[in-house]
């Protein structure tokens, strides 16, 4: 029997999926409203207006599947209740760059990473090179720019 793999996220995150998925539901009707105003028109082999409502259509039905497939498996991790001297999924980090200039991120789940906003994912390459890591810890990451090292000088759990 296949095991269902858990999509760790934040509730923040949860959130997120959610609110994008109600939204998405909230506009199916609409959908089917357009693909019979344009089915109205006559001739469907030349109906711009018909094939991209379709189109339109099936992008969405992908993605209402993708996301309750991902809420259906998400295992919501609230940061707070954590604790110890190792970076774990939901920890904050800084991170001393090789400038020494501090960068803080904080390791979340694929559906809200953002690096601009200082959330990346544990799945990204300097996300895995932080797992398991401790304060003073030296990390070398390789991404697409070349090899950066990085000192973790702090670790919290907000």
């Amino acid at each position: 029997m296949a095991s269902v793999e858990k999509v760790p996220m934040l509730a923040e995150g949860y959130e997120k999926l959610n609110a994008q998925l109600a939204t998405l539901k909230a506009e199916r009707p609409l959908i089917v409203d357009a693909i019979e105003e344009a089915r109205a028109h006559g001739d469907l082999s030349e109906n711009a207006e018909y094939h991209a409502a379709k189109e339109r259509q099936g992008q969405v039905e992908a993605t209402i599947g993708d996301l309750e497939d991902k809420l259906s498996r998400a295992q919501v991790i609230d940061p707070t209740t954590l604790s110890g001297d190792r970076i774990v999924f939901g920890a904050t980090v800084t991170l001393a760059d090789e400038d020494d200039k501090p960068v803080k991120y904080q390791i979340v789940g694929q559906a809200e990473a953002d690096a601009k906003d200082g959330r990346i994912s544990y799945n990204s390459p300097l996300g895995r090179a932080l797992i398991g890591r401790r304060v003073d810890d030296e990390v070398e990451v390789t991404v697409p720019s070349g090899d950066k090292y990085y000192l973790v000088t702090k670790i919290e759990f907000i």
